[in-house]
């Protein structure tokens, strides 16, 4: 599914990526999209700078985790890419700073779910680190969470019609006018991302073949 038009941009230097809530930088997308950046710098002769930092569980933490890598970069011809919580704050850093952004089914209203996980310990299978969520995480998002996207057309939607995690709606609805991709079956996982990297790098204004693929 298909809506809304891809903006005409000037190809970006450079790409941040911020991964979901208690992931790490060696999930498979991470891994994906910073290989995919490896390859596509050697397919157009350039460097492509990219960056897949390991992000808090803290939401204030990860976001000035996020910012201070994007600063790294730099807050001019960046894209942003996020996944869930991290499409969460890639939106953020979006509206802060006028930067393109492609989402992969990107909670909302993270705020909402903490009250399923109050009182849990969870553990980081990357770093290994226990964490127990308390009040202080609904404080926090509330205290981030945006009230309305102002220039919808900076984003790329894409995401799982079968999201078990995230209703995808949600996303239709607060991002609308944004340009959106729906993979039927899709689960919050996108295992499917490699199908669209060229939408992705497209939105970043690089013009990449279709049958562009990360060996």
């Amino acid at each position: 599914m298909l809506a809304g038009s891809t903006p005409a941009v000037q190809p970006a230097r450079a790409l941040l990526y911020l991964h979901g809530f208690n992931s790490s930088s060696a999930s498979p997308k991470a891994r994906l999209v910073k290989a995919a950046c490896g390859a596509l710098a050697r397919h157009e002769e350039r460097r492509l700078a990219c960056l897949t930092p390991d992000l808090s569980h803290r939401p204030d933490l990860a976001l000035q985790q996020a910012e201070a890598a994007l600063e790294v970069l730099g807050c001019e011809d960046t894209l942003l890419v996020g996944s869930s919580m991290g499409g969460f704050l890639a939106t953020l850093l979006a509206e802060r700073y006028g930067l393109r952004a492609v989402l992969i089914n990107p909670a909302v209203q993270p705020a909402r779910f903490v009250g399923d996980y109050l009182g849990q310990t969870l553990v980081n299978d990357a770093s290994g680190e226990c964490f127990t969520i308390d009040n202080s995480y609904f404080d926090q998002l509330t205290a981030l969470q945006w009230e309305r996207i102002v220039h919808p057309t900076r984003y790329l939607l894409l995401l799982g019609s079968d999201d078990e995690t995230l209703d995808c709606r949600d996303a239709l609805r607060a991002y609308a006018g944004s340009r959106t991709l729906i993979h039927p079956g899709g689960d919050h996982g996108f295992d499917v991302l490699h199908e669209y990297l060229p939408a992705l790098f497209a939105h970043g204004g690089w013009r990449v073949p279709t049958s562009f693929s990360v060996s």
